[in-house]
């Protein structure tokens, strides 16, 4: 039998939509260190400082990544992620508690949100920047996360954390307020998103979530997310679902307590998995959608426990485990845990994405 294989987008296609694939297909965009893009594009400093978006699309293109959810890029070689002492301000807020108060009582309503969104302009934009940026990317399918989508929960961007989790504690009808704004806007962002699956321009599959666990769980009340946080959730998760777009849950930190509200949402995969945190795919993968699918993986292969500290061997190793795992209980596409960062070796890199090649 002559064993035809498939092109990078139908791979992926194949896996949204619960088929078997030619090979498990990989997604990339998250390496996090220019040197490492350097390394594998064979490109000079110059080259990433002159085009760093065209650079690592190059390193990304030479280990034969199927999808990207992210272009990572960084202000020069030396630095790393996307976060420094400028623009990392979550932890630090000018606002009082009482100043914040007040903010979010002045906040229009969440029915106000959907109204004041223009659509139109804001979906012409959305698809002039995936069109542009797929053009780019040439036969690797573009996917780029959309944190926006769903609900928002992680107000602490705006409130600092402090003040974003005495609301919670003192004032939860403002903290339930928000939860339901978070909705609406995820839902505006998720029509946008619905729109260019119709289209054809974006793939069926979406990676989205919140930070909002920590390595000993969640950070807010399960029960206290299920009763203000859920709605605003599946509300915001409606128009994915409606276009069969999957919705794949970025899943730092132990999610475990948290999984059965996602599942009852309308989430349908996982991205991430600290194995460290309890977060295993081993059980994970087990888990069936509310509708009784298999789960839409994006992972496993950790940035804290593995491709930094084990050989090469063992990181393909684990490349075949995740797949023998995977083979009859869910949908895998392969994805690290989070950014690639310096401490990773490039042999160890360069070994799981070899042994990707090598599944079948």
């Amino acid at each position: 039998m002559i064993h035809l294989e498939m092109t990078k987008r139908q791979r992926l296609e194949t896996v949204f939509s619960g088929g078997k694939p030619d090979r498990p297909p990989s997604l990339g965009g998250w390496i996090a260190a220019p040197q490492l893009i350097l390394a594998i594009s064979g490109s000079s400093e110059q080259d990433y400082l002159n085009d760093p978006v065209g650079t690592a699309l190059l390193a990304y293109q030479k280990v034969n990544i199927d999808g990207l959810i992210d272009i990572f890029t960084t202000r020069s070689v030396d630095a790393y992620r996307n976060s420094d002492s400028d623009n990392y301000v979550k932890a630090i807020n000018e606002m009082s508690y009482d100043d914040v108060v007040d903010a979010v009582e002045g906040l229009p309503s969440p029915d106000e949100y959907e109204d004041i969104f223009d659509f139109e302009v804001e979906y012409s934009k959305f698809r002039d920047q995936l069109i542009a940026t797929q053009e780019r990317c040439g036969d690797m399918v573009y996917m780029p996360g959309q944190w926006g989508a769903g609900a928002g929960a992680s107000w602490y961007n705006s409130y600092g954390y402090e003040n974003y989790f005495a609301l919670i504690g003192l004032r939860p009808d403002l903290a339930a307020k928000l939860f339901k704004i978070g909705g609406a806007e995820g839902r505006n962002r998720s029509k946008m998103i619905a729109k260019a699956v119709r289209e054809g321009i974006f793939p069926k599959a979406v990676l989205l979530g919140e930070d909002i666990c920590t390595q000993r769980g969640s950070m807010i009340s399960p029960r206290f997310l299920e009763e203000h946080y859920a709605s605003a959730l599946s509300y915001g998760l409606e128009p994915l679902l409606e276009v069969g777009c999957r919705p794949v849950w970025h899943s730092d930190g132990d999610v475990r307590e948290l999984i059965p509200m996602l599942i009852s949402c309308g989430i349908e995969g996982f991205q991430g998995f600290q194995p460290e945190c309890g977060m295993l795919i081993e059980e994970i993968a087990k888990i069936r959608t509310r509708n009784g699918d298999k789960l839409l993986i994006f992972g496993p292969i950790s940035v804290t426990t593995e491709l930094p500290v084990l050989s090469p061997s063992e990181i393909r190793q684990r490349v075949r485990h995740a797949a023998e795992v995977c083979k009859d209980e869910a949908d895998l596409a392969f994805c690290t845990s989070n950014t690639i960062n310096p401490d990773v070796p490039i042999e160890n890199l360069l070994a799981m994405y070899d042994e990707i090649q090598n599944l079948t």
